[in-house]
Order: structure tokens, then C-alpha cells, then sequence
């Protein structure tokens, strides 16, 4: 979807080219939520249908210039990598259409959230917890002054000479260890690097990605850090005044053992023993508390293994992707709906997840090129015990995979009376999907 797509789908066609509303009587309006995201968001359109279904206005903030946020009709175009700057607008609008609500849909909008919510009083994450939870190297080090178990982990200029920071690591003894943008998501330049020939390399390749994003050589660093070995999961949650609830625990049953760390399927609930479980439920809430993190939802990675429940990341805003669209709470209330009633203070239902277990499939990009056609959907949504197949890149348009690439090629959803039984079907269903990918052609002009 991009950002004309979803400015429709939150707000409808617009009826006039520069559309000036006036804000209603007071005590007379439905609460507004002004939320945050990207142009190339999934959820946004997910949370716009769960605000009409509850009787909320929806605000959107994009991460737009203003000329092309006009273009859109969407109401605010925000610079998202500006939280100030963005939130500066952002009372400014408030002032004639008051808002109750901030949500960060996107990683990129949580810094900008918490400094908005903040400005106008609202309930919050104060915008250094949040900087913690977006930045790697902050987190790491929060972490560890609050008592919370860290690899060793050390932040290296991108300009460094990649030989001279190995024998560093090598003097450590960390090898293997694990290279990391500080603020990229979904796994975006994470690689493995288990000596000094594949440290320099794994080295050199990110920092290619973050100067060909377009980060400054002078102000961006790579962290560095001992690679954990043991199997991982994801929690979902949601923060009270820092009281943590779990909403839900994800098993990942594909390995994620590197050189990159490609996610593809989650199954909930876990087959981890209960014990566990709680274990890691704690590890998740003594980590938001370290960081500062009250309120709002929270997604954390950690991985288990011989030595205990490491924390590998955790992020203030909810899972991404399609990947909530598996997830029910009390009677079939949405994920986006209960972080929408948790935000403006609606009650909110039994949050315990009863039934079928559920699992999606985040299809991998398996190389690069050019995507031109995709077959064996109908074969794959008969897969008993599939729910859904839904294809998200576009055809002919070049695909980009992991640890450069920031997207799926789609998903797949899938319902069972086991967590076992749904993996399996996410795996049928895998099977029979086939994707045409011809190489992209590069193209030289002579002079």
C-alpha cells in the first residue's frame, strides 16, 4: 500500500482539494487518535477500520514532505526522523482539532510519538525511553545498567578500518559475534561474522547499506556484538502505567542461526514449558522497566538458551507487518483495536487468547531481481487449515532480499487446533507457491 493508497484508506476520496474542517462543539466530538506512520506502512489501514469500528476520528501523520502530504490530503505530513520538528506541527494542528491520542504504527514514528504525546500532555513514553527502545547501542547500555543480562556489545565509527575493529573483536574473544545498524528494523544489516575474514566483510556490507541510505559517515555507528546461540521467540504486549501484560508469545520454529536472520514463521501460543514462559514474561517487563517504557504496546525478541532468557531487542509499538492480523482477544477484538482502546482509555476486553492456535508465514525473498509472476495461491489457500495467502510485492518491480532488503514477498495465515498443525499448514502452503524472479538488467549510457 503506499501513501495515497492508505490517505484513502483512512480518511476516504477526499471531497475537496484542500479540505479545511472545523473542529465540532466541544464535549460533542468522538475522541481523535492521530496516528503515525510511513508511506509504505502495512498496519495503517488495519488501525484506521478498528478506529471507524470503535467511533474514532483518525488523524493521519505521515512521514510525508507538505507538498506531497496536500497532494494526498493527508493532514499532516510529518518529518518522522524530526521528532521535534514533527511535534512542533503537531500542536499546532492540535490547537484547532485537539487530539487524545498518539500511535506510532511504524518504528520510524515511535521517537516522533512519544515527543508529541509528551507536548500535549498526553499519556506517553518519555521520548529518552523511547529513543532506548529505537536505538541499539542506548538499549545495550540501559539495559545493562539496569540489571538486565547483555552480550558484550561495543560501537564502532562506520569509517573504521573493518581489519583493525576485528582484531578487537578477535582480542575480545567474541567471535562468533553479530554486526547491527543501531537503528534499522527487521533485520536490516544484521549479519553473523564467526572470524576476521567474514567480520570485514560482514563489516564493509553494512556499512555500504547505511551510506547508501543515506546516513551521515560522521554520526553513524555499527554495534558489535557476542552472538547468542539458542532458539527465539517473540512476546507482543502491552504496558499499563509500567505494568506489563502479555498478550501473546510466539514461538519461531525456523532457526535463526545467521550469517543473516531472515524471520518467517510465528506460531502462537508457545510449546515453551510454562515455567519458561513466565520467565520470559519477567525478563520482558524488567526490560521495559530499565529502559523507562510505561506505556503502550511493546514487541520484544529474546532468545533462551543453556545460560538463561536474553533479551534481543525490544520495540515500543506492536508487531509488524500482517503479521496481527492472527491475533484475537476476547470476543474476536483485533490487536489494533486493543492498543486503540488501551490509548484513549476505553475498557479494554480479556486480553487472554483462547481457541485454535494461529500462525503466519513471512515469505522470504529468495534472491534478487525482478518480480514477474507468482503462481500456486489457490493451491496454497487449500491448504486445510490456511486462512489466508496474500501477496504484498508488486509485480515487475525489483525485489531486495535480506540484510539489504526491507520487505516480503507476502503471507500467509494459517488456524489449527495445535500450535504444530499450524506450522505445518504454513509449510504446506509454502510448498506450493512458486515466484518468478528474472534478474534485473542494469542499464549503462555511453557518453
Amino acid at each position: 500500500m503506499d501513501g495515497q493508497q492508505l490517505a484513502v484508506a483512512v480518511h476516504g476520496e477526499p471531497a475537496s482539494p484542500n479540505p479545511s474542517p472545523q473542529p465540532p462543539a466541544p464535549n460533542s466530538r468522538p475522541p481523535r487518535v492521530l496516528l503515525l506512520a510511513g508511506p509504505a506502512s502495512y498496519r495503517a489501514g488495519a488501525f484506521a477500520t478498528a478506529a471507524r469500528g470503535l467511533g474514532l476520528e483518525v488523524v493521519l501523520g505521515m512521514d510525508l514532505p507538505e507538498t506531497l502530504a496536500e497532494y494526498w490530503h493527508v493532514p499532516l505530513g510529518l518529518d518522522l526522523t524530526r521528532p521535534e520538528a514533527a511535534a512542533d506541527k503537531a500542536v499546532a494542528f492540535a490547537a484547532g482539532r485537539p487530539l487524545d491520542a498518539v500511535v506510532a504504527v511504524d518504528d520510524g514514528a515511535t521517537l516522533a510519538a512519544a515527543a508529541i504525546a509528551a507536548r500535549l500532555g498526553l499519556p506517553h513514553n518519555d521520548p529518552a525511553s523511547a529513543l532506548a527502545a529505537r536505538d541499539k547501542l542506548v538499549m545495550r547500555t540501559r539495559l545493562a545498567a539496569g540489571g538486565v543480562p547483555v552480550p558484550w556489545f561495543r560501537a564502532f565509527p562506520v569509517t573504521a578500518d573493518p581489519a583493525a575493529v576485528a582484531a578487537e573483536v578477535l582480542a575480545e574473544g567474541v567471535f562468533p559475534c553479530v554486526v547491527k545498524p543501531l537503528r534499522l528494523s527487521g533485520s536490516r544489516g544484521v549479519i553473523r561474522a564467526d572470524d576476521v575474514a567474514g567480520f570485514v566483510a560482514a563489516f564493509g556490507r553494512t556499512r555500504r547499506l547505511l551510506l547508501e541510505d543515506g546516513h551521515p559517515p560522521a554520526q553513524t555507528q555499527i554495534l558489535v556484538e557476542e552472538y547468542l546461540p539458542g532458539v527465539e521467540v517473540a512476546l507482543e504486549g502491552l504496558l499499563t502505567g509500567g505494568t506489563l501484560r502479555t498478550l501473546a508469545l510466539f514461538d519461531k520454529p525456523d532457526p535463526l542461526d545467521g550469517p543473516f536472520f531472515e524471520e518467517t514463521i510465528y506460531v502462537t501460543p508457545s510449546r515453551l514449558p510454562a515455567d519458561t514462559q513466565a520467565t520470559i514474561s519477567a525478563r520482558v517487563s524488567t526490560a521495559a522497566a530499565a529502559l523507562g517504557l510505561r506505556e503502550g504496546p511493546v514487541h520484544a525478541e529474546l532468545r533462551i538458551n543453556d545460560h538463561g532468557v536474553w533479551l534481543i531487542e525490544i520495540a515500543g509499538r506492536s508487531i509488524g507487518g500482517l503479521c496481527a492480523t492472527i491475533l484475537e482477544f476476547g470476543a474476536g477484538v483485533g490487536l489494533e483495536e486493543l492498543i486503540l482502546r488501551h490509548a484513549v482509555g476505553l475498557p479494554l476486553p480479556e486480553t487472554g487468547r483462547t481457541g485454535e492456535a494461529a500462525g503466519v508465514l513471512m515469505i522470504p525473498i529468495p534472491k534478487a531481481g525482478i518480480l514477474r509472476g507468482v503462481s500456486g495461491t489457490g493451491e496454497a489457500a487449500q491448504v486445510p487449515g490456511v486462512t489466508g495467502v496474500e501477496i504484498t510485492a508488486k509485480l515487475n518491480h525489483p525485489l531486495v532480499p535480506l540484510p539489504e532488503g526491507a520487505s516480503y514477498l507476502g503471507f500467509v495465515f494459517a488456524k489449527a487446533a495445535t500450535p504444530a498443525g499450524a506450522e505445518a499448514a504454513l509449510r504446506a502452503a509454502h510448498e506450493r507457491l512458486s515466484f518468478r524472479i528474472d534478474p534485473a538488467i542494469a542499464l549503462t549510457v555511453s557518453r
